[in-house]
């Protein structure tokens, strides 16, 4: 998919698991989609920092600080920002109910789609069972799963050398894994349960990297996948419908979409350490 001559606007964003602070953050992939879409709500629906990664080594290139002055100009611009933190950026569940730099700050929150379905925002790693259970199990796991990221990196480096596109090899790894495949289909259901315990219409979550809409017993479950593997957000249409975009072809280019440069902000930085 090439990238529009002019943004789109839609009326909803929902993009989570960017994970700024780790190299395998696709953070110029994300700056390029952000630079063609605008919507009236944006949602951050979690892992938005790797608060895990930076407190064992900061990691913090331009390109990470690019993405959060670009998310608040937008915020600058009339958009509403709503943070709903995840594991990975858990520190900012002190500061729920609050405002910073014109970002809301939610543990969790009903979004109401333009055809008047009601759906959850929540990261989702409240229904994870190594994360609630076994919290010295999950860094383990993050541990290994940074090793595969640096190969996918590594993988992605040579398929551009030979002219190729990007693919994510921990993506496919992942789902070629039985029992991350039953992992999933467990995560789902616990979701769906939880919109149905609060009386949503469905669920719009994150945390397992994997993007997908799909109706599980007359909820709609959604899954905003990340910006390490496969590059995807969540977008809502003016009509009410809802799409995944997988954006994996980055435009050339080093200024802002208005024309204007950078601007120094770095307020998540600071709260990181």
């Amino acid at each position: 998919m090439l990238a529009p001559s002019a943004p789109r606007h839609v009326r909803t964003l929902f993009i989570s698991d960017v994970h700024l602070g780790c190299k395998g953050c696709q953070a110029g992939l994300l700056l390029d989609f952000l630079r063609y879409h605008d919507a009236e709500t944006i949602y951050l629906v979690g892992d938005i920092v790797d608060g895990w990664r930076l407190k064992r080594g900061w990691y913090w290139p331009q390109e990470h600080n690019d993405v959060v002055q670009k998310l608040l100009r937008k915020g600058r611009k009339g958009s509403r920002i709503v943070y709903v933190p995840g594991n990975h950026d858990d520190f900012l569940r002190d500061y729920v109910g609050t405002h910073f730099g014109g970002v809301e700050v939610m543990d969790r929150t009903l979004h109401e789609t333009a055809d008047g379905r009601r759906l959850l925002v929540i990261h989702g790693d409240d229904f994870d069972v190594v994360v609630r259970h076994a919290r010295w199990l999950a860094h383990l796991g993050a541990g290994a799963y940074s090793t595969v990221l640096a190969l996918n990196t590594s993988f992605n480096r040579a398929r551009r050398r030979l002219g190729l596109g990007y693919w994510s090899l921990s993506a496919w790894l992942k789902l070629k894994v039985k029992n991350a495949v039953n992992y999933i289909g467990a995560f789902e259901e616990a979701l769906a349960k939880e919109a149905k315990r609060v009386g949503a219409d469905g669920v719009v979550c994150g945390h397992i990297h994997h993007a997908r809409i799909a109706d599980l017993d007359g909820f709609q479950y959604v899954n905003t996948g990340d910006w390490v593997e496969s590059c995807t957000a969540v977008i809502e249409h003016h009509d009410g419908r809802l799409e995944i975009i997988r954006w994996t072809e980055r435009r050339d280019g080093t200024t802002d979409d208005d024309g204007e440069d950078i601007e120094e902000e770095r307020f998540v930085a600071e709260a990181a350490e």
